[in-house]
């Protein structure tokens, strides 16, 4: 049933094109504009009629505004049904007026908690009461009241209008937008009292995540599946949720994997670091003084796996980088970097036109937040794997201990490695990745595969493994290939055997007592 709007209820914090669409509904379909506050001194400034909505209810905004909206003539208004006679009747003998549309969108919690420096009473003040509720009445009255949340729903109303009057097809996906606004909003507070309650216990009882779509992507991981990219909402940090992309065709839903695969990767490093990411393992890792030296190293550590691949930097991509990436016969999905002299990025724009080049912003601290991993029928959560072993807090444990250069090495492998798929196995020579063992069932194979693809390299190189050795056979492949120190977590009832294997070769091995798998 299309139905037409008579009366307009507006209370917005969001004022994006509030004005314009409010001067259609007055002028253009002769609606009635009731609004509160903000939101009326704005349309009045603008030359538009419109009441306030305490000429409705009889009572004044109070306490700061606190109270303006929670009044039942607003309610009844909205909640009546029209299609029920006595519902009507109770608007006529209280002499009540219907809301045909409802416009609100809530305080800005979600922005106002992201900023560094917000107070618990700056927050605590951009908590909407008033606002859920009405929005929460209409959307359940969608039969026969329009609700909008966003400002985009404005031009979709105006058509709709135009047309004869809203849907009711229309109505209940409005309705729906609305309650997963209200759950999301709800959620993010939830969410922070949850932090102000107890920072030191990150798992509420009831455990409400609320994003945002920002993207509908190309594809799934697969071309027959959909995918969408939702964001956290009030999330301004660099991250690649806020990464933008300047060029390419569309992202893919594995594109996105194995950009912040690559991204995370590249901002443990303070030096000039790159990465290529391939199947959302690192396939070649490198620090250097600049960053194109850096792409060199990343990219020949493995240039067979690293075609296709995914490239992150983790400083701005200068000429002389980008001049590294376009050399030769490469073919590259992404790129990502913190920004991008015009120089460079002309040159990556002119070198392939599907090419997708993202800036992400400056690189500063760790990821935040909780990991989540859904299961069927539910969601597994932890705290992030933030950092590594400092160097100084590793153990010897060999006869011989390792070289000033060797532990340089072992330290950007187990960087590294602590982004790999477990099992993993890195093995480096100075800032360069030679070789990677990921994702096996076995840690020996993993061990194979990382000598296997270091080829000639291996020797001399070190190798770190992101769990501790079960038996001494990794040490002998390690030995047999050239290896010549090793860095793990320690901890296995073979311990002793394994320690005992590296000095019969006169290995160096450093415990660091953390594990870092990643499933």
């Amino acid at each position: 049933m299309r139905r037409s709007v008579r009366r307009a209820l507006l209370s917005v914090s969001d004022k994006s094109g509030l004005v314009e669409f409010a001067r259609t509904l007055a002028d253009v379909h002769g609606v009635e504009l009731v609004a509160t506050g903000g939101t009326k001194s704005a349309l009045a400034a603008a030359g538009l009629p419109v009441k306030d909505v305490a000429e409705y209810t009889g009572f004044p905004e109070v306490m700061d505004g606190r109270v303006k909206t929670l009044h039942p003539a607003v309610y009844a208004g909205l909640l009546a049904k029209r299609s029920k006679p006595e519902h009507m009747g109770v608007l006529a003998d209280l002499n009540l007026p219907e809301f045909d549309l409802l416009v609100c969108n809530l305080y800005p919690f979600e922005a106002t908690v992201a900023k560094p420096t917000v107070t618990e009473a700056e927050a605590i003040e951009t908590i909407d009461i008033g606002g859920p509720c009405m929005v929460g009445a209409a959307a359940k009255n969608f039969e026969s009241v329009v609700v909008a949340v966003d400002p985009a729903d404005y031009a979709g109303i105006l058509a709709a209008l135009a047309d004869g009057g809203t849907t009711t097809e229309q109505r209940r996906a409005l309705a729906s937008n609305a309650f997963a606004r209200i759950l999301a909003y709800d959620a993010a507070i939830a969410a922070y009292f949850a932090k102000q309650a107890d920072r030191l216990e990150p798992f509420p009882a009831y455990f409400t995540p609320s994003f945002v779509r920002s993207a509908i992507l190309r594809q799934g991981e697969n071309p027959h599946q959909q995918a969408a990219l939702y964001r956290e909402p009030g999330v301004v940090r660099p991250c690649l949720a806020t990464a933008e992309q300047l060029h390419g065709k569309e992202l893919s839903y594995n594109n996105l994997l194995d950009l912040d695969s690559a991204l995370n990767l590249v901002r443990e490093f303070g030096e000039p670091a790159a990465t290529v990411v391939k199947h959302n393992n690192p396939c070649g890792a490198a620090t250097a003084p600049t960053l194109a030296a850096a792409f060199i190293d990343a990219w020949d550590g493995d240039p067979l796996s690293a075609f296709g691949g995914i490239i992150a930097f983790n400083r701005k991509v200068d000429e002389a980088t980008a001049n590294a990436v376009t050399a030769g016969e490469r073919f590259v999905e992404c790129l990502i970097a913190p920004s991008y002299e015009s120089a460079a990025l002309a040159i990556l724009k002119n070198w392939k036109k599907n090419v997708r080049l993202l800036t992400v912003g400056d690189l500063t601290g760790a990821p935040e937040g909780l990991d989540l991993r859904r299961i069927d029928g539910g969601l597994l959560v932890q705290t992030r794997d933030h950092g590594t072993t400092p160097v100084g807090n590793w153990r010897a444990v060999t006869e011989r201990e390792a070289t000033a250069n060797e532990i340089a090495s072992l330290s950007f492998a187990w960087t590294v490695c602590k982004h790999v798929k477990s099992n993993a196995i890195t093995l480096a020579q100075g800032g360069k990745l030679v070789g990677v063992g990921a994702g096996q069932m076995s840690r020996v194979l993993a061990v194979e595969i990382a000598i296997k693809k270091a080829g000639e390299h291996a020797k001399g190189s070190v190798l770190a493994s992101d769990a501790f050795f079960p038996f001494p056979d990794n040490v002998e492949l390690a030995a047999a290939a050239g290896i010549t120190a090793i860095v793990q977590p320690g901890g296995s009832v073979k311990d002793a055997d394994v320690i005992a294997a590296c000095n019969k070769h006169g290995l160096a091995m450093l415990f660091t007592g953390r594990r870092h798998f990643r499933h």
